[in-house]
């Protein structure tokens, strides 16, 4: 006999609460966050056909449902607590919830981020998680603090995730051999929650590049009120992406999206303090840019030219 609602949430999904006041079992959880600090909550949702490919394994889109909250986390500067999930699927796949939570629980202990809750129901898969964090009060790191004259920062490296999807839908080649390693960006992003928490107090501002680089860092420029300018040929990127063309390189870094990177300004004077926060945390960063005076974005390339600014950014609703 098929499993139930319940049955399916008590065999692949609870667990008793470690941290949490309370767990799953109640109407709600009850969280009790550590004197003087403040409660970070972020949501995110992935629907299938839109946010991930109907061959991905289970157990690594379980690992991406929870990867994508921990990077809003990371980019608060907020250490991970608990989230919350709710599930819609078509029908119950055991051989699917295994795969799925066995992904999914990996990461959260991994982080240290217990399920507290959520829901379940029949319909079209999709993924909604609401993830909680703490963070000292006083010292998140925010989208608007950015100040002219800032270093822009970007970690890791950017656009091996549109690669991925670029050579699934058949629209560009590379090397069998580093098939793996561009899925697995797509597949498997490693949140930079580490790197949030070392730069509190160092990043004046910072946001998470989910939907490509150039309309994350618009968002972070509008709150602040400043614009920017970027070096294109300075951005980190794979082996496998530079064999690519300039123009594909220019696409993935800049408007790419999925990368779950982590965005961020700091003073000139504090760039050995970033170099120590990057060391602590085990993730490359590099510097990418400046912050400037006035609005926009300009990007110039390594010979200082102008390059047109004609890149799209992931949207929901016009993408």
């Amino acid at each position: 006999m098929a499993l139930g609602e319940f049955d399916l949430i008590a065999r692949y999904f609870t667990r008793e609460a470690r941290k949490a006041a309370l767990g799953i079992g109640d109407d709600c959880a009850l969280l009790a966050p550590a004197a003087g600090m403040q409660i970070a909550v972020s949501s995110d949702m992935l629907v299938e056909g839109r946010h991930f490919l109907s061959t991905v394994a289970a157990d690594r889109l379980g690992h991406k449902s929870l990867a994508v909250n921990l990077s809003d986390l990371a980019a608060c500067g907020a250490k991970p607590l608990a989230f919350t999930l709710a599930l819609a699927m078509p029908r119950v796949d055991e051989a699917f919830l295994e795969g799925f939570s066995r992904g999914l629980f990996a990461l959260a202990d991994a982080q240290g981020c217990e399920l507290v809750g959520g829901d379940t129901t029949q319909g079209p898969l999709t993924i909604s998680i609401t993830v909680f964090g703490e963070v000292p009060a006083g010292v998140a790191l925010l989208r608007s603090g950015a100040r002219a004259g800032d270093d822009l920062y970007v970690s890791g490296q950017l656009g091996d995730a549109r690669l991925a999807l670029e050579v699934f839908r058949g629209s560009a080649g590379i090397d069998a051999a580093v098939v793996d390693e561009v899925r697995g960006a797509m597949e498997l992003p490693q949140p930079r929650v580490a790197l949030g928490m070392a730069l509190r107090g160092i990043a004046r501002s910072a946001i998470d590049v989910s939907d490509g680089l150039l309309g994350d860092l618009s968002h972070l420029l509008r709150r602040s009120a400043v614009g920017a300018t970027i070096e294109v040929d300075a951005l980190p990127r794979s082996a496998a992406l530079r064999r690519q063309s300039i123009a594909w390189q220019r696409l993935c870094t800049l408007a790419g999206g999925d990368d779950y990177e982590l965005a961020f300004s700091a003073a000139p004077a504090d760039a050995g303090r970033v170099a120590e926060a990057a060391q602590r945390a085990g993730v490359a960063v590099t510097r990418i840019g400046r912050i400037d005076p006035e609005p926009g974005l300009r990007l110039l390339d390594a010979q200082g030219a102008t390059v047109a600014n004609d890149f799209a950014s992931f949207d929901h609703f016009r993408s």
